[in-house]
Order: structure tokens, then sequence, then C-alpha cells
């Protein structure tokens, strides 16, 4: 790749094509527990600066942080009934952006409408609230089965890592890192500090396939000792386009989601679902609660003892910006040659004014095929995994344990 392939591809402000082509979506930008009415939030996507609030009647705004009195940030303002003032002279604007109050001594006409900020729909789902910075209409946000699951009890991580997006999006087409850095690296770090290692992670790949489908990508692969015959194959998981993979076992289902920030920071989202064990009765949880994922201990090491810190790790050491023109691909990169295809050819489409990849216009709930029986057995594998994961983290982790154990009735 050379250098001006790997600025298309990873450059995402305004006017560059993969910005453009992320503009194109509902990308999760906070949890909804988070967001009260009161202070703002400052939020920060595709290098944008942008004031998030929730009003006292519920309603979830997002605008320009950029207050244009005097350019203090909205993003540390408050809320004041239906409009959020800002900090430094209480200019107050609504989830329009429209200036509904301009504090001064005098009135010159024309002033509050000229005092307009620019706004971004806003729109919440499963516990997270998305934001759309693209061109109107904005479409539908995708009822991705995870986010409208009923009966099942949900949790939220989060991570702000320090590198550019699309490092950590192509960890999701390269399936045979997991025996490698999940089985044989963890395995040795969890050893020298006497913590069990997982078992299943470090089964050597014998084939991997990618198939293309209207949503994105499916991944697949086939264990030494399996065969295309089982899950990890013939179901195989998801790729969402552009920035969403689909993982997990048995009853843990879960989305991670990756939101450019800037051109080197991105947001990481672990979106996790468990199932009540068949025949059990639905899970009651009144709020779906967010939790961080800390991947740096106090000396500012990377924390490589889980797998999610593992992957972390890889993506970090890579540079802010990954130097592609210096990689040397081969036979089991193909998924990576794919999916960098597919953003190019995507962002051409959206310089011609269509729809890209994974653009849905509809309010049903989208199914997404996931392996059950991972690594051939789901159970075994969940039992690995889960105290080696950022689950370790999650405030839920005692009640997820306990929901996993559960047999069926």
């Amino acid at each position: 790749m050379n250098e001006e392939q790997n600025e298309q591809l990873t450059r995402v402000g305004r006017g560059t094509p993969m910005g453009e082509l992320f503009r194109r979506y509902w990308l999760p930008v906070a949890a909804s527990i988070e967001l009260t009415s009161g202070p703002a939030r400052p939020v920060r996507v595709l290098g944008e600066d942008l004031a998030l609030f929730r009003t006292v009647d519920g309603e979830v705004g997002l605008v320009d942080a950029r207050c244009p009195h005097r350019g203090a940030s909205l993003a540390h303002g408050f809320v004041d009934d239906c409009s959020l003032r800002c900090p430094y002279h209480g200019w107050a604007f609504d989830a329009s952006g429209a200036c509904t109050d301009l504090p001064a001594l005098e009135s010159r006409p024309g002033l509050q409408a000229r005092a307009a900020v620019d706004s971004h729909p806003v729109q919440e789902l499963g516990g997270l609230v998305f934001a759309y910075l693209g061109a109107q209409p904005a479409p539908p946000v995708p009822r991705y089965d995870l986010f409208v699951a009923e009966g099942t009890l949900r949790d939220i991580g989060r991570a702000v890592i320090p590198c550019n997006w699309l490092q950590i999006m192509e960890n999701s087409v390269d399936p045979v890192h997991l025996e490698w850095l999940h089985g044989r690296h963890l395995g040795e770090v969890r050893a020298v500090s006497g913590q069990s290692a997982p078992r299943r992670y470090s089964r050597p790949h014998t084939e991997i396939g990618f198939d293309e489908f209207e949503l994105g990508i499916v991944k697949r692969r086939v264990l030494e000792g399996g065969t295309r015959d089982d899950d990890d194959w013939a179901v195989g998981h998801p790729l969402v386009f552009p920035n969403m993979v689909r993982v997990g076992a048995d009853r843990q289902h879960r989305f991670q989601i990756r939101v450019p920030v800037d051109d080197t920071h991105t947001l990481h989202w672990w979106y996790s679902v468990y199932l009540p064990a068949a025949g059990a009765p639905p899970v009651a949880q009144d709020e779906i609660p967010v939790y961080e994922v800390p991947f740096l201990d106090d000396r500012g090491e990377f924390v490589v003892d889980f797998v999610d810190g593992g992957d972390i790790m890889t993506w970090v050491t890579q540079g802010p910006i990954a130097d592609r023109t210096r990689e040397l691909l081969v036979d089991t990169d193909r998924g990576i040659a794919l999916y960098r295809r597919m953003l190019l050819e995507q962002a051409d489409a959206v310089t011609r004014g269509d729809d890209p990849l994974g653009v849905v216009h509809t309010d049903q709930t989208i199914a997404l095929a996931q392996e059950r029986e991972k690594y051939g057995d789901a159970a075994a594998f969940l039992a690995d995994a889960i105290p080696a994961s950022h689950v370790r983290h999650s405030p839920l982790r005692e009640q997820i344990v306990a929901l996993l154990s559960e047999p069926p009735r």
C-alpha cells in the first residue's frame, strides 16, 4: 500500500473519503444511563467537538460545542429547562441548534437568529445514544437484534483507544491472530502470574474464509480437528460494515463497535447480551450499565493478561496511524485486503450520491446469524473466556457468571 492509499483509508475529517463514508452511519457516542438533565457532556467524533445534553423533558440534543458568542465550549454548559446554556455568558440553544435566549443589555434585530449553531440528529436505542453527522435526511437507526433484545441481561463496556480506527477494525478480519495472541501469548502471560489460561484459543486454523453479504462480511474458520460442518465455518460471524463486529458463543452475544473520535483516537464499545437458559424466566433489567475497560496499569504499561488488553496492545503499538507502506501481507491477510477494498468502493458510492453498504431503510428488527457452538464446545469456551476478558470489569460480572451457569430447565 502506498502513502496516499493509507491516507485515504485512515483520515476521518470532513471531505475525506472515510470521513464522508462514516458520516452516512449512525454512531454510538454515549450511554443513555450517563446522560441526565443537567450538565452537558463533551463528545468528539469524526474530528468534531460537540456538546451532548438532555433537556428536562427528556429530549436529547447534540450541537456544535463552540458558542458563536466568544467560542467557549457549550460542552461544559448546563441545561436550563429545554435549552443548553453556555457557561460563559448564558447564551441558550435548543436541541435543533436555535438560539433561544441571548442575554444582553440591548436587543439587536436578527442577532438571535444569526446565533444558531449546527445540530445533529440523535436517537437512543438499547441503552446507547446514537448520532448522525451526515447529509439529510438521516436513515433510520438500524434495529439490530442485540439492541432490541428483551428478557436478557445487558451491559456496555467502553474505552478510548489512542490509535486510528482502521487498525482496530482490521483485527476483525484477521482470524488467525486468535491462536497466537489469545492462545499462545495470553497463555504465557497468565502463566507467569499464576493465572489459568483459556485452553481453546490455541487450536490451529486449517482454513479461513470471508463472504460478502448485504451488510458486510461473514467470517469463517475451520480449526484443527474440525470440519466445515462446525458452526465456526457453517455459520461464522459477521463484520457489520463499516465499524461493528458480532462475536460470542452459546448464550453470550456481543457487538464490538469502533467509532473514530479523530484520526488518532477510537471510542471502542463492547455491547454485551446474555441470554437466560432455555426454560428459565426472562431477566428483568431496568437500566443498562456502562463501565470503563482499563488497559494500562499504574505505570502506564499495557495490561495484557486478558483477551481485550492483548488486542489493544497490538493496535496501539502499531502507532497512532499504522504505516501500511511497510507491511508485508501474506495469504492469511486476505480478509484485510477484502475489507480495505470494500471501504474504498463504498467511499466511491458516497461520492456518487448512493447509499453505502450497511445503510438500511427499515424499522424492522435485523437478525444477525452468529455461531453458537464456538470452537466446538460453547459452554467450555465461555468458562475459559469470561475470566480472561473485559467482562472481569463489568459491574454485573457475578450476575453474568451465575446466569450463564444456569442449566436448561
